[in-house]
């Protein structure tokens, strides 16, 4: 079932190339042909999970390939294939530009979770909703393949009580006072902060975590001293691979970051065929 529903989700996405025909590709329609992809850059690996049961499911075989997580370099093969030329050619553009996208995402997540376990080994790169529309399964799987934490896959996984939230209720007591009357005990209630005094009271009202948004590294120590063992701790906000050791030597628990979606670079790969 989840497999059919995500190469359901590819097949709408390779509309944007094919519909209503790849009129270029029908030049090269009843030739066989082998196709390898390869690497162009250094980093690590994510994708696969989703292209091989695509192609598969397009007909097209699969002769080899480099498992997901996969530490890669230039010049990598990373990925061989066999099938319909017109279908190998088609699909190209859909492949390369995810297992670019993805391969991206862990890449950096990676990065950022060696930076921060460098200086505080039990802390969690978390990811955010900060995602490419139509993508997020994708981005969030990347995440996980980088050694990251995806964070809420949507908004029914977790009450996140934020500060326009804070601002029509009108205080954080009452804000989780109503969180908690209305939904199950087996979701945790997380309320953003941006002062110690404000995550004490969020503390002591019963939050199950606490976000420290936009917050500088010398304004979350005082936070940690005062939570850390009572309260998850996460800060966010900003944070990206030039600043991540230092947000991870305040001690925080969690630290969250869109850049890893919104703002980490693409890795590139190429497509090669020749004649079966």
């Amino acid at each position: 079932m989840i497999k059919q529903i995500m190469i359901n989700k590819l097949l709408s996405l390779l509309e944007e190339d094919t519909y209503p025909e790849d009129v270029t590709s029908k030049i090269v329609s009843g030739i066989k042909c082998k196709a390898i992809i390869i690497s162009k850059d250094e980093g690590i690996l994510a994708g696969q999970k989703f292209i091989i049961p695509f192609l598969e499911y397009l007909g097209i075989k699969i002769e080899n390939y480099m498992k997901d997580g996969t530490q890669i370099k230039k010049k990598d093969i990373v990925l061989e294939i066999e099938g319909d030329a017109e279908t190998i050619l088609g699909v190209e553009r859909l492949v390369l530009n995810l297992l670019g996208k993805l391969s991206g995402i862990s890449t950096v997540t990676h990065l950022m979770t060696r930076l921060a376990k460098s200086v505080n080994p039990y802390v969690r790169i978390a990811g955010t909703r900060k995602t490419t529309p139509g993508l997020r399964v994708f981005e969030k799987y990347a995440i996980e393949v980088g050694g990251g934490d995806p964070h809420r896959f949507n908004l029914s996984d977790a009450v996140l009580i934020k500060d326009n939230h804070i601002a029509l209720i009108g205080s954080v007591k009452e804000a989780i006072r109503r969180a908690k009357e209305i939904t199950s005990f087996t979701k945790k209630i997380e309320v953003e902060v941006s002062s110690l005094k404000d995550a004490l009271e969020a503390y002591q009202a019963g939050a199950d975590a606490i976000l420290l948004d936009n917050m500088k590294p010398e304004e979350i120590i005082p936070v940690v001293n005062e939570l850390k063992g009572k309260v998850i701790v996460e800060a966010s906000g900003g944070i990206n691979p030039d600043n991540v050791i230092e947000y991870a030597k305040t001690g925080v628990d969690i630290i969250s970051s869109g850049y890893i979606t919104h703002s980490s670079r693409s890795l590139d790969f190429s497509l090669d065929v020749y004649k079966s």
